[in-house]
C-alpha cells in the first residue's frame, strides 16, 4: 500500500520499518492476512496515523506492547462488549472461524477489526469498528461494518472532501495526512510467535485445582506460591503490637505462604511486615482516613465505621481499580472477623460469607464473584488467568 499520494511523514517521529517475519506471524494466526496492510506494516512498522488513529504491527517493547498479548486481550474485550448487543447481532471474534480480528485502536478507544468472513481471500477483508461511545447523530449501534478494505479505509480518513461514490459512513476524521511512528513505542522490535508450551497442570491435577480440591491445597496448585515469599523485615508481633490486635490466623498463614503480591494482576495484598516507611499501618490509615472523608461527605453510601472503631473496616488488600478487602473487626476474636469488599465503583455490598482462602480460592477459579471483584468472563479459562506474582522491597505497596 503506497500510502504517499495522501500522507506526509512527521518530521519528528519519522516511520521506522520492522523486519515482520509474516510467515511466522501468519502460521501462529492460521490466517494469512492482507497484503496492504503487510506492506504498510514492513515500509513503516507501528504507525500513528492521522494523529489519530494506531495501526498496530507484529512487534514488540518490553512493557509496553506486545503483539500477542495486545491480540489476545482486544479480543477478549470484544468477546465480552459483543454481548451486549442481541445474540442474532452478535460478530464472532478471532480466533473464532470467521471471526473479528484486530489491526488498529483509536485515541478515543475505537477498535477496528477485519471481518474475515467476507472472504477466503484477505486482500477481500472488510473493516469493521467499535466504536466506544456509539457514532453520534447516526442512530447507529457502536458495531458498524464499513464496505471498505485496509487500504481503502486508510485513504477515506484522510480526505478534504468525500469522492464519489460515497463511501458507508459515517467514518472517522477527516483526519490529517500525518504518518509518525507511534510515540509509546520508540524502539520497537520484531515480535516473535511464543512457542507452544506443554499445560502447566496434567488433567488430574487441573481437576484438584478447579473443581475438587479444597484450601491451600489447591489454590497452591492453581497459583503456585514463590519459593521465598516477601513480607517485609520485621515480625507479627510487632505489627500485632502497633496494631494493637492480633489478625486473623488464616491471613497469617496464607501471607507466610505467599507473602505481598499480586492475585492475577489485579488484587494487591499489601506487605503485612514492613518497617520504616510505606509499612502496613501507613496504608491502613490512608485507606481508612478516605473512608471517614467520603463518610461525612455522603453518608448514605458509606455506611461502614472504620478501625479502629469497634467492628470497623480495616483493609489488607486492594485492586488495581481501586477496590478495597479487608474485615469488620467485629468482636475480640480476630478469626471470627467477616470479610467485606469496599468497591470503587458501586454501592457497598454485605459482608462475605466465606473465609479468605475459600474466598480467595474460589475468585481465582471463577465461581465466585461479588461487587468489588473482578469476575471472569465465561470464555476465560481460570486456570490460564490465575496466578500470583510475588513483590520484593521495592514494591510500594
Amino acid at each position: 500500500m503506497d500510502v504517499a499520494a495522501f500522507t506526509t511523514p512527521h518530521p519528528e517521529r519519522p516511520p521506522v520499518p520492522v523486519a515482520v517475519d509474516w510467515t511466522a506471524v501468519e502460521e501462529w494466526l492460521g490466517l494469512s492476512l492482507p497484503d496492504d496492510y503487510k506492506q504498510l506494516a514492513g515500509a513503516h512498522g507501528p504507525l500513528d496515523f492521522g494523529e489519530y488513529l494506531w495501526i498496530h504491527v507484529p512487534c514488540v517493547q518490553e512493557g509496553r506492547f506486545d503483539y500477542g498479548d495486545w491480540l489476545r486481550d482486544t479480543h477478549r474485550e470484544a468477546r465480552i462488549e459483543a454481548r451486549e448487543l442481541p445474540e442474532h447481532e452478535r460478530p464472532a471474534i478471532s480466533p473464532e472461524p470467521g471471526g473479528l480480528l484486530a489491526w488498529g485502536e483509536t485515541r478515543g478507544t475505537d477498535v477496528l477489526f477485519w471481518d474475515t468472513s467476507v472472504s477466503e481471500n484477505p486482500n477481500e477483508w472488510t473493516v469493521v469498528v467499535n466504536h466506544s461511545d456509539g457514532i453520534p447523530g447516526s442512530g447507529l449501534r457502536p458495531w458498524h461494518r464499513y464496505d471498505l478494505t485496509f487500504s481503502g479505509y486508510l485513504r477515506h480518513t484522510v480526505r478534504a472532501e468525500w469522492e464519489l461514490p460515497s463511501p458507508p459512513g459515517p467514518l472517522i476524521g477527516p483526519l490529517p495526512g500525518s504518518i509518525a511512528r507511534t510515540a509509546f513505542l520508540p524502539t520497537a522490535q520484531p515480535w516473535t510467535p511464543p512457542e507452544p508450551t506443554t499445560p502447566r497442570l496434567t488433567d488430574a491435577e487441573r481437576r484438584t485445582a478447579l473443581e475438587t480440591g479444597t484450601g491451600l491445597d489447591a489454590l497452591r496448585l492453581l497459583a503456585p506460591p514463590p519459593a521465598d515469599p516477601y513480607l517485609g523485615g520485621g515480625k507479627w508481633a510487632g505489627l500485632f503490637a502497633e496494631l494493637g490486635t492480633t489478625l486473623p490466623r488464616e491471613y497469617v498463614t496464607l501471607m507466610d505462604l505467599y507473602g505481598a503480591g499480586c492475585w492475577s494482576g489485579w488484587l494487591r495484598f499489601l506487605t503485612p511486615l514492613r518497617t520504616g516507611e510505606r509499612r502496613y499501618l501507613q496504608h491502613v490509615e490512608s485507606t481508612t482516613g478516605g473512608y471517614r472523608q467520603l463518610k461525612g461527605s455522603h453518608p448514605q453510601w458509606y455506611p461502614l465505621t472504620t478501625w479502629p472503631e469497634p467492628g470497623g473496616f480495616l483493609p489488607f488488600a486492594n485492586s488495581i481499580d481501586g477496590d478495597q478487602l479487608g474485615w469488620l473487626t467485629k468482636g475480640d476474636d480476630p478469626d471470627s472477623w467477616p470479610l467485606i469488599v469496599w468497591p470503587r465503583h458501586t454501592d457497598q455490598g454485605p459482608p462475605l460469607k466465606q473465609g479468605l482462602t475459600d474466598t480467595l480460592l474460589a475468585w481465582q477459579r471463577g465461581t465466585f464473584s461479588t461487587a468489588g471483584l473482578a469476575a471472569l468472563d465465561e470464555d476465560d479459562d481460570p486456570a490460564e488467568f490465575a496466578g500470583f506474582e510475588p513483590w520484593d522491597d521495592s514494591a510500594y505497596w
